[in-house]
């Protein structure tokens, strides 16, 4: 982006008040000069913009450079027509404003309006254009308007003796239905000396940031731009809000997990313990728990000896058990009545059978025989 200082010479001749550019010349004008002075001051923050009239009471300097767009619109609406176009004395008057700039790195461009006859001579016209290029100014000429012949070749003089290295320039415009500002949109004047637009989208139609001119509609431009602005904020902020919530979250989540670890190592060792037999020992607990059955571990047989010793004790009891039973058994086959009444209830069981008859005296006599046995063993006495 080019750093310049621009003055800008509107032609408020009698002249403009002719109809052959819609709505008049004047007006056609000051629409291009709007577009330019948009086109400057949003190319660099820095660029700075003049406006001053070389007809009417003499030149007047409406604004000396400056960045603020609003008042470089407003000093047009004050303009008064008539008089005669005085181009020599607007271009020195130009020339002296922007010697006066603030910040002297601005490159230097003077844009001058013809839209009425030019009253000097070529020769004179040259000498000023010789004066520009000493001094580092660069010159735009839109020439519009009175063609009398002799004005495009003194327009053509002048930019010879100040262009340097193509960066001054002319543009012809006839009259027709086209505005003044959209011829300029294609030109050099418009587009800077690069080629490039000045507008920070190109100002091609269908260009502009959201689709709205700033020079035609600037309330609307600023107040989307801003919207724009705040949406981007919000959702940066939204974005900073959702990194620090997950990072939150996995603060909470390590913790936890770690103590889901320690839980289930203290599980274990109490699983370990409990299988030893000893909780006061979580080394030893885990050690025990993963020690195989057959294992040669002192522990594990002293489990062995007592449960052997459990299953001895159950076995005596059952033995005394069993010997009650058999003495209860004999008292009962002692009696013969009861015998032969339980046989006889016994379906199939015949009590009169030589058979039965023969094993219920066995029984019989072998009841008989233990009961003489325990008779004749002496008594135990206790001392």
């Amino acid at each position: 982006m080019v750093l310049e200082a621009t003055m800008i010479c509107i032609d408020n001749s009698e002249w403009m008040r002719n109809g052959d550019y819609s709505p008049c010349r004047f007006q056609a004008q000051a629409d291009a000069v709007n577009l330019i002075c948009g086109a400057k001051t949003q190319s660099n923050p820095e660029n700075t913009v003049g406006i001053l009239t070389m007809a009417g009471r003499g030149v007047r300097v409406l604004t000396t450079p400056t960045t603020d767009l609003g008042k470089i619109l407003a000093c047009m609406h004050d303009v008064e027509m008539g008089g005669e176009m005085n181009m020599a004395a607007g271009i020195q008057v130009a020339q002296l404003a922007l010697k006066h700039r603030q910040n002297k790195n601005q490159q230097q461009r003077i844009i001058v309006f013809a839209g009425s006859p030019v009253k000097y001579d070529k020769r004179v016209l040259e000498v000023i254009g010789k004066t520009l290029k000493k001094n580092s100014v660069a010159l735009d000429i839109v020439n519009f308007g009175e063609e009398d012949g002799r004005k495009p070749e003194k327009l053509e003089a002048l930019l010879s003796a100040v262009n340097n290295n193509d960066s001054s320039h002319i543009v012809h415009i006839p009259p027709g239905p086209n505005a003044l500002s959209d011829v300029l949109i294609s030109t050099p004047v418009l587009n800077g000396e690069g080629g490039g637009s000045d507008l920070p989208a190109a100002a091609g139609g269908n260009d502009f940031d959201f689709g709205v001119d700033p020079n035609l509609d600037p309330e609307l431009a600023l107040a989307l731009r801003v919207s724009m602005e705040e949406e981007r904020a919000r959702q940066e902020a939204a974005a900073k809000r959702a990194a620090e919530e997950s990072a939150r979250q996995e603060k909470v989540e390590e913790p936890s997990s770690n103590s889901q670890d320690a839980t289930m190592v203290d599980s274990a060792d109490d699983r370990a313990s409990e299988a030893s037999g000893n909780n006061t020992d979580p080394v030893q607990a885990i050690t025990l728990s993963m020690q195989t059955p057959g294992h040669n571990d002192p522990s594990v047989h002293d489990v062995d000896m007592s449960e052997a010793t459990h299953e001895e004790e159950e076995l005596a009891i059952a033995l005394q058990m069993s010997m009650k039973d058999e003495s209860d058994m004999s008292k009962v086959l002692e009696d013969q009545s009861f015998v032969s009444s339980v046989l006889a209830s016994l379906p199939g069981v015949d009590p009169n059978d030589p058979s039965v008859k023969d094993l219920l005296a066995s029984l019989q006599g072998q009841s008989e025989s233990e009961q003489k046995k325990k008779e004749d063993e002496p008594p135990n006495d206790e001392k």
